[in-house]
């Protein structure tokens, strides 16, 4: 792909400023309380996402440059910085990846794809709402909103590329960028809305119990409900305004899906191995924690089903460069990140906060707490991570503030799930929608900040008179 000389000229000049950038943060002097092995990693770190940002390289590039700069100066040792790609939950993502294409293969995502079309595919609007609440109604029994993305992806691939909104030729925007960024925003309100929809939620809820906040499944859902509901509405319409699917309405889409649906005929042999595999790895994960069972062993298990069945072959192995690229990106990033907090640049940030907000009112704090722990997930690449890290932080100084306790647990709790989409590697779900190539970094960047700057206005407003009311 050839590129034209003025946007090769610009994007020299970003990673120039990009260089410039690290080069300024890693010279500076260290803040007091941090090691300087901290303050390093953090230049390396947000001069990797900078570069993201400002387009002046790709997401993989920029990865791959950091984690050798990182170890080359001996900021990481080699074993920290490789640490990533042993984290089952990234092996997981690729995974799902590869069985999202026995899916599409088999035939099984283009006959759900138009048997969705068929119901509500008059608009591409009524795709994205019926997308994003099928995630909400199988959110409950999913644990990992990893796991619910390689359920939906597939068939928003197929939606798509059945929509004639291919990534191979040119036409991602015709309907393809759209629905994916619906459905990755609507993973943030399901993951929100259910105490078992997210890996972190009954980690934060057991951790709340230390400050004598007891947070039931049926509190927890109750609080979410009526700031969910009003960003169900909310957030599809928005990205409908500000990030547009070139077709608007597909009012023959209903009959040409029937039509297809027609010429497929009789649900295939392969379909049938596709789906029993597919509901089996799905009834697997929604029991592996009674089970004691590990996800990505399932997958793994699942996708060995496929190639024994010759539904997903070397061939298709060989193809699948997205998947290794997502695989080496995303490794790097949450190394660095998960060290950012070991090395103990997170608590610090934690502490400076604190000592920010003492001596305002207590709905100062907590409108202040609630607003920097959303932004401090750019520095995140894990919701989970970030949970552990600063949730007992910020809620011991909201408490100490005179905030509410059950208030303030269940605000933090809820913002770790709908900050998800303020960056491409803020929740490993988001991963799996980038690497489709329908959508790029940046655009996360700019329209994954407006949804959650409307997903934290809306849980700041509605979301806090609606607790003040219930609890």
């Amino acid at each position: 792909m050839s590129h034209h000389p003025q946007e090769t000229k610009q994007q020299h000049f970003m990673q120039v400023l990009v260089f410039f950038i690290g080069f300024a943060i890693w010279f500076s002097p260290t803040p007091q309380g941090l090691e300087t092995q901290a303050w390093h990693l953090f230049a390396i770190f947000i001069s990797a996402i900078f570069a993201v940002i400002l387009n002046a390289m790709a997401i993989l590039t920029s990865s791959i440059l950091a984690v050798s700069i990182a170890v080359l100066t001996g900021t990481m040792s080699s074993k920290q910085a490789y640490s990533g790609f042993g984290e089952g939950f990234i092996l997981l993502i690729i995974v799902a990846f590869l069985i999202a294409r026995g899916v599409i293969k088999s035939g099984l995502g283009k006959r759900i794809a138009f048997l969705i079309i068929r119901k509500f595919g008059k608009s591409s609007l009524g795709l994205a709402y019926s997308v994003i609440a099928a995630d909400m109604f199988i959110s409950p029994a999913f644990p990992s909103n990893t796991a619910r993305s390689g359920v939906l992806f597939p068939i928003v691939n197929a939606l798509s590329a059945d929509s004639g909104s291919k990534v191979a030729d040119g036409t991602r925007k015709k309907l393809g960028a759209f629905l994916m960024m619906s459905s990755m925003a609507g993973l943030t309100l399901s993951s929100t809305l259910w105490l078992t929809a997210m890996a972190a939620n009954p980690a934060g809820a057991k951790m709340a119990g230390e400050y004598g906040v007891e947070i039931s499944y049926g509190l927890w859902a109750l609080a979410a409900s009526v700031p969910v509901i009003v960003l169900f509405f909310l957030v599809p319409w928005v990205l409908f305004k500000i990030y547009p699917p070139e077709i608007k309405k597909t009012p023959d889409a209903p009959k040409i899906a029937q039509d297809a649906l027609d010429t497929m005929g009789k649900v295939s042999k392969n379909e049938w191995i596709m789906a029993a595999t597919f509901i089996g790895m799905v009834s697997l994960w929604i029991m592996s924690g009674s089970l004691g069972l590990d996800k990505t062993a399932v997958a793994f298990f699942g996708l060995a089903i496929l190639m024994l069945s010759n539904i997903f072959t070397l061939d298709d192995l060989r193809n699948e460069g997205n998947a290794l690229g997502t695989l080496i990106w995303f490794a790097i990033l949450f190394a660095m990140s998960v060290h950012l907090d070991k090395f103990g640049f997170m608590g610090w940030v934690g502490e400076n906060i604190s000592s920010i907000v003492d001596g305002f009112s207590w709905p100062v704090v907590y409108t202040g707490l609630t607003i920097g722990y959303v932004l401090i997930h750019y520095f995140f690449v894990s919701q989970t991570a970030q949970m552990l890290a600063l949730f007992s932080v910020f809620l011991g100084v909201g408490v100490n503030a005179g905030v509410p306790a059950e208030m303030m647990a269940l605000m933090l709790l809820f913002a770790t799930n709908f900050n998800a989409i303020i960056t491409p590697q803020g929740s490993s779900a988001n991963v799996i929608y980038l690497g489709s190539g329908y959508i790029e970094a940046a655009e996360i960047y700019k329209i994954g900040g407006i949804i959650t700057f409307i997903n934290t206005f809306v849980f700041l407003t509605v979301g806090t008179v609606w607790m003040l009311l219930i609890l």
